[in-house]
């Protein structure tokens, strides 16, 4: 019970900054919040289940293709252009998780790798997306609508992750993380299971890409499939603390915050910064921020070596 008002009070927190801080800071609040949603997104099947996608980018920009069509090739609002981006999302975590659910590691890994590759060349061929131009939303200027729009998304986010964590769905996808064939046999549909947080994954995170695409107004198939945004959600969610609450949340404030400091000020030191924190966090706190936490509590600078020897590194 206490996690949800922690929960509801740092939104309620985060809600006044558009009315306390400039542009500047909004902006920056915009896009971290986004990138917050998609680790807490991410979290759903790979922090739960423990299968790293790195397809997430494909339901990223179909949310964005969705909502930008919408608006731009037919004018409609934008609310019409979320709820078609998130259904075309949704329905492609369906069809293609049946057959790709069934892999496992690496090789579901490449797989939804090479999904998000396919369907950014498939977009870049369609006139209705633009080709390779890319498409031009209606501009506006109200950043306060997109902040709230992404902190409530992020809220949403996180208070479903909440009731994951404390469900009988969400002990069966900690099961399928522990033990898929041993959580089969104890009767937990683990085919059903894994579609389903798929989809809510998948859900979230073309909601955001939406709310991005008519933020900045402009969408082509190189940015609205980034490959790259794939591997900082999952850092984000994986530094912050993989299988948890509030881990990817934090894990996203605080990564994204350092990236956007080095970007501006040595843009090649960040994505330089990001290798680094694969390598220490993998090493030295495989479990996160929020195992470090108590762990570190607990043991202080022992945590560390404790750690290196349980793995074996």
């Amino acid at each position: 019970m206490a996690r949800w008002w922690v929960i509801l009070i740092g939104a309620a927190l985060l809600g006044v900054v558009p009315f306390l801080g400039d542009e500047v800071l909004i902006q920056y609040g915009i896009n971290t919040l986004l990138l917050a949603v998609l680790a807490q997104s991410w979290n759903i099947l790979g922090g739960f289940t423990g299968y790293a996608s790195f397809g997430n980018s494909t339901f990223y920009g179909l949310g964005t293709y969705g909502t930008a069509i919408a608006m731009a090739q037919f004018g409609l609002p934008f609310w019409v252009g979320l709820i078609l981006g998130a259904v075309l999302a949704m329905l492609c975590a369906l069809l293609v998780g049946l057959p790709i659910l069934r892999l496992r590691g690496p090789y579901f890994a490449i797989a939804t790798l090479g999904l998000s590759a396919a369907l950014s060349a498939l977009v870049a061929n369609l006139d209705i997306a633009g080709r390779n131009i890319g498409l031009i939303l209606p501009l506006t200027r109200n950043d306060t609508l997109f902040y709230e729009g992404a902190l409530a998304l992020l809220l949403a986010a996180t208070l479903t992750v909440a009731w994951i964590s404390g469900s009988r769905f969400g002990m069966g996808l900690i099961a399928i993380r522990e033990d898929e064939d041993a959580a089969a046999v104890m009767g937990v549909n683990t085919t059903m299971y894994k579609i389903v947080a798929l989809v809510l994954a998948s859900l979230f995170t073309a909601i955001a890409g939406g709310i991005h695409a008519y933020w900045i107004t402009f969408i082509d198939p190189a940015s609205a499939f980034d490959s790259t945004l794939n591997v900082r959600m999952v850092i984000m969610a994986v530094f912050g603390g993989p299988g948890t609450v509030l881990g990817p949340v934090v894990g996203g404030f605080i990564l994204s915050t350092v990236y956007d400091v080095l970007s501006n000020s040595i843009s090649t030191a960040a994505a330089l910064f990001f290798g680094v924190v694969i390598i220490l966090a993998v090493i030295f706190m495989p479990k996160g921020l929020v195992d470090l936490g108590w762990g570190f509590r607990r043991s202080g600078w022992h945590y560390f070596l404790e750690t290196v020897r349980q793995y074996r590194l």
